[in-house]
């Protein structure tokens, strides 16, 4: 499912740092952080007519992460959504769009990997595409178990959603190669982590499973997935899955804002049922609450 150039985003303005450019000349400089060392946080945000589904959670996870690296000239949340709105405008979009939101550590005054060489503020980016979701929700997809383990947090924390994305990429690839749509990376325990993009969850007994958030980011989606379980009498629980516990499940999705909630139709060449009635239940759930959670932008 391999994303496609739109004609539609040939003349998109980027807002980085403190004004708007034509992508043409939309660039950070080969001494920013993200350049050096990959040191940077990130967000993807997803861009519906009523507003931008959970905006404020987003940012609260972007402020969370930017902490946890000890970045200074953290831009505010208002100054965040005042950048996300002049570019949305500029762009004249207001649905079908995903922005990639990013906050690196800035410009370094030379070459190197001390945090302490940065010494002109974080640089924020706001780049805003037409997009359609990154899966096909009828059809879902197919994945393969990658020999790639997810990072714990003894080597680094998942909950900090930094921009060095090697981990997740090399099990990308492992798919590619296979000819799949994506990578279930286990922990280093061997336990189901999550896809090389997503969370996952499992169907059984009557029961929603998701993996435990000890080595997977605590998506924002995945979040929302629980409580609404949770809110409309569904049995939800975390546990530690292994993946024939998956194999063998009675349903299979994931979740997440590119994608919002996918089948999973196969693991390994084994195909995974379709016709669960809790799953198809979780699925529209979903679908007609996720717009109760846009926030609009003033």
């Amino acid at each position: 499912m391999l994303q496609q150039r739109n004609p539609k985003n040939d003349n998109l303005h980027v807002f980085i740092k403190d004004r708007l450019y034509h992508r043409d000349e939309a660039k950070i400089s080969v001494f920013d952080s993200a350049v050096q060392g990959g040191d940077a946080v990130w967000e993807g945000l997803r861009v519906y007519p009523e507003g931008i589904v959970c905006l404020d959670k987003h940012l609260s996870r972007l402020h969370a992460s930017a902490k946890t690296l000890a970045f200074v000239d953290i831009p505010s949340k208002a100054d965040i959504k005042k950048a996300i709105k002049q570019t949305l405008d500029a762009n004249k979009m207001n649905d079908d769009t995903h922005i990639r939101l990013t906050l690196t550590r800035g410009n370094k005054i030379t070459s190197g990997m001390d945090p302490r060489l940065n010494q002109e503020g974080s640089c924020l980016i706001v780049l805003a595409e037409w997009k359609p979701l990154v899966y096909d929700n009828k059809s879902g997809i197919k994945v393969i178990s990658s020999s790639q383990r997810r990072n714990g947090p003894q080597f680094l924390d998942s909950k900090i959603h930094h921009a060095n994305l090697l981990n997740n990429i090399i099990a990308k690839i492992q798919a590619n190669v296979a000819g799949k749509d994506a990578g279930l990376m286990l922990d280093e325990r061997g336990f189901v982590a999550e896809l090389n993009g997503s969370n996952v969850f499992m169907i059984r007994d009557n029961t929603v499973f998701t993996p435990f958030a000890h080595a997977c980011l605590p998506g924002i989606t995945r979040n929302t997935v629980m409580d609404l379980c949770a809110q409309n009498g569904i049995n939800i629980k975390e546990a530690d899955l292994s993946l024939s516990e998956f194999i063998n499940a009675e349903g299979a999705f994931a979740t997440g804002t590119m994608g919002e909630l996918t089948p999973i139709v196969e693991i390994d060449g084994r195909l995974i049922h379709r016709d669960c009635a809790l799953m198809d239940r979780v699925l529209l759930l979903f679908k007609e609450n996720v717009k109760s959670f846009c926030e609009k932008l003033s």
